[in-house]
């Protein structure tokens, strides 16, 4: 043992000689259940043990049983901090591998540990030069199970940051690591059932900017943190920790929103962001959470390719679009019938739209990759300025939309039946009723909507339970050729002769959609659907369509007409339809007020109204 060593021992235990072993074993246990010490684990109360850690990798603990044991964990991290029975170098390892924890042990303990000497961590942080955080927020994309609520990532600004070099920092994100013969519905079943592993990688911002702004044209929002240096250094010091960690990734709760929350609250002692999510983290919460903790600046909109696309046709004539399509068929227009400004805006829409359609489509390079330097080649003659203004930011961010919980109750008056109170749940997240402020318009994500009813003698039974109710109403415009579509799974009651008798069912819709999404927006689709349950004979299949259109007539108050009818195969009735008229209106930003009439047929016919207050946390 080296004399350094052999004194540093010695004072150390000079130190906790003076005090009694009681004592010392009570520091400990204090410091144990330090927060910030169960933060640094990632330790959550449990209920067959006090705590669990969400770190699934046994490398990263140091005790046999520091998994569910944040003492044990504690013990034996001073232990091997100190050496104990191990050579200089193994020491220094195991400091350099947690050295998070080590200075915050080396603070708390006040004892003459070393100041930390770690040549990979040292070259890590200089090649990052951290200087501050962004919270990197792109929307959700409705075409996957896994960001159709959003996502949520890291950008680390380095100090000689410029807007102009932001694409070239690091991002970190945390993302479930899938099998790549998956398909979309067991991707979706194993991500709710926490059957990946969930891990941070460090990656240049760029990457994660082509594959959401680029390719899946996901608009992102940018929020740069109010965070100190020293605050950005014991973020990244815990980051490096968690090179050596799993998590089970589960997309409702322990998802990338809340890790990446688990990650900044090493921030300072004072934070604690994941407590606020005991059963679900949602991308637009854990946003609004941040905001709530005022860490959150004014936030930064990048457009995404196809709305920068789609905002610089508003800026052409539909002459000049037909010669931009002409451009993009043939490789040549007449330019004769267009000043020197617009031809230069024509070749220019025709080169993004080309590029567009490249990386959206996965065009072939050898083929379209002339055309493209063509194109720049015929824009460079022309001596003019860009015409076309950029995207005009939405009027609100994410974080001011409303919470995506909702319980709601409900007043129902019915024609053929009993009246009843009904009190409902939605785990999450929005419908195309509720105040669009800081959500995707034209975008329904409605999942685990429960419904229980009581009528007036007290009988009490399920309305309705929707296990996923999404549609995606995405108008055609001069640039794409947009398809919309439904999907809806659950139970729910229909009119019968004597009462009302439960439907298990499965639907899908396709079909287009039309208008604007912010105004006046209608669709129609071709459904098909599969009912079982008291009502149908077995499984019956059905064949319909379903209609709508909804009037946002401003943030606050919307109304919706839909309507459907499906024929029935197999089944002692012919079809079954439903015509629905709706008004909601939104007086706070968590409160709204909805009502609601409709008349549906099945084996019988009834007309119902609701009077609903829904309030969203």
């Amino acid at each position: 043992m080296s004399d350094i060593m052999k004194k540093f021992l010695f004072l150390l235990l000079a130190v906790f000689a003076s005090l009694p072993s009681s004592a010392f074993a009570s520091q400990l246990t204090q410091l144990a259940q330090h927060p910030y010490w169960l933060q640094l684990g990632h330790y959550t109360p449990a209920s067959l043990t006090k705590w669990k850690s969400e770190v699934d990798d046994p490398r990263f603990f140091l005790a046999e049983l520091g998994k569910l044991n944040p003492l044990d964990e504690l013990t034996a991290t001073i232990k091997a901090f100190n050496g104990a029975n191990q050579t200089p170098e193994q020491t220094q390892q195991i400091r350099c591998a947690f050295p998070a924890r080590y200075t915050w042990l080396k603070d708390k303990i006040e004892n003459t540990w070393p100041a930390l000497d770690c040549p990979k961590l040292n070259l890590w942080q200089k090649t990052i030069n951290p200087s501050g955080i962004t919270l990197v927020f792109p929307t959700a994309f409705m075409n996957s199970p896994s960001s159709m609520f959003g996502h949520t990532l890291l950008r680390i600004d380095a100090k000689d940051q410029t807007r102009h070099r932001e694409l070239v920092a690091f991002a970190v994100n945390f993302a479930a690591q899938p099998e790549a013969t998956d398909n979309a519905a067991v991707y979706a079943f194993k991500g709710l059932v926490g059957k990946y592993p969930g891990t941070f990688t460090v990656m240049p911002y760029y990457k994660k900017v082509r594959e959401y702004n680029d390719i899946e044209s996901r608009d992102i929002w940018e929020y740069k943190l109010n965070l100190s240096e020293q605050e950005v250094h014991n973020i990244l010091l815990h980051l490096w920790e968690l090179q050596q960690a799993t998590f089970d990734y589960y997309f409702i709760d322990e998802n990338c929103s809340y890790q990446l929350l688990s990650l900044l609250q090493l921030a300072n002692e004072e934070l604690s962001l994941t407590q606020e999510f005991p059963y679900q983290a949602i991308p637009s919460d854990t946003v609004a959470v941040l905001h709530k903790n005022g860490l959150l600046n004014q936030p930064n909109y990048r457009p995404s390719f196809g709305t920068r696309l789609h905002h610089y046709s508003t800026q052409l004539s539909s002459g000049e679009m037909d010669a931009v399509r002409q451009l993009m068929r043939t490789g040549q227009f007449d330019g004769s019938l267009h000043s020197p400004e617009r031809r230069a805006a024509i070749i220019e829409m025709a080169y993004e739209w080309l590029n567009f359609n490249f990386n959206d489509k996965g065009l072939k390079r050898d083929k379209f990759a002339p055309q493209l330097t063509k194109l720049l080649r015929q824009r460079s003659q022309i001596k003019a300025p860009s015409p076309f203004t950029p995207p005009i930011a939405p009027l609100a961010s994410p974080e001011s939309g409303h919470n995506s919980s909702r319980v709601s109750l409900t007043t129902l008056y019915s024609k053929e039946y009993a009246n009843r109170a009904l009190l409902s749940y939605r785990f999450a997240y929005h419908d195309l009723l509720d105040r669009p402020v800081g959500y995707i318009p034209g975008a329904k994500i409605s999942f685990l909507d429960t419904g229980a009813s009581i009528s007036r003698d007290g009988h009490i039974r399920i309305e309705h339970l929707n296990l996923i109710d999404a549609m995606s109403l995405a108008p055609d415009n001069q640039i794409f050729d947009s398809w919309s579509w439904a999907i809806k799974l659950g139970f729910d009651r229909q009119s019968s002769l004597n009462k009302q008798q439960g439907r298990v069912f499965g639907q899908a819709s396709f079909g287009k959609s039309f208008g604007n999404p912010n105004l006046l927006h209608t669709y129609i689709l071709g459904s098909i659907e599969l009912n079982g349950g008291e009502i149908a004979k077995g499984i019956e299949p059905g064949l319909g369509t379903q209609f709508g259109a909804v009037w946002q007539i401003n943030p606050h108050n919307k109304v919706a007409l839909s309507a459907n009818v499906m024929w029935l195969i197999d089944s002692p009735n012919d079809h079954h339809s439903q015509v629905d008229l709706s008004w909601n209106w939104a007086f706070d930003r968590n409160l709204a007020l909805r009502t609601r009439v409709k008349h549906n047929l099945w084996q019988a016919e009834d007309s119902q109204a609701h009077v609903t207050l829904h309030f969203y946390y």
